[in-house]
């Protein structure tokens, strides 16, 4: 059988889902209020759950991977949010060059961390 897939959206929890839906608003993402304890936030056409639980366990390793077409200029915008100012516990790293691209690393206020990068 042959799939037609239309998106692939994963699950996150939130150590503090107010904050969290905050920072995410600031990062550029349009939240769809799914009830009080779930929202979908997505840019362009893709997309994840943000969801009001936390086991730390799961927080501490879950990872997202963006790709993007301009790394160095998305790095930019990012670093002009201030985010690292308004939002304790939020990281951004320098870009890492592999052979296979590029990308840098953003940590969200709960700890999830995001691989922003270029192939």
């Amino acid at each position: 059988m042959e799939y037609t897939v239309k998106s692939i959206r994963a699950f996150i929890g939130a150590k503090d889902y107010e904050l969290s839906r905050n920072f995410y608003l600031d990062l550029g993402f349009e939240e769809r209020n799914l009830g009080s304890k779930m929202s979908y936030f997505k840019l362009g056409d893709f997309g994840f759950y943000l969801q009001n639980a936390y086991v730390k366990d799961w927080v501490n390793n879950s990872m997202l991977f963006l790709e993007v077409k301009d790394l160095e200029s998305h790095l930019k915008h990012i670093r002009a949010l201030e985010l690292e100012k308004t939002y304790k516990n939020v990281r951004i790293s320098e870009i890492h060059y592999n052979d296979w691209g590029k990308e840098f690393f953003l940590y969200d206020p709960s700890g999830i961390l995001w691989h922003i990068g270029e192939f």
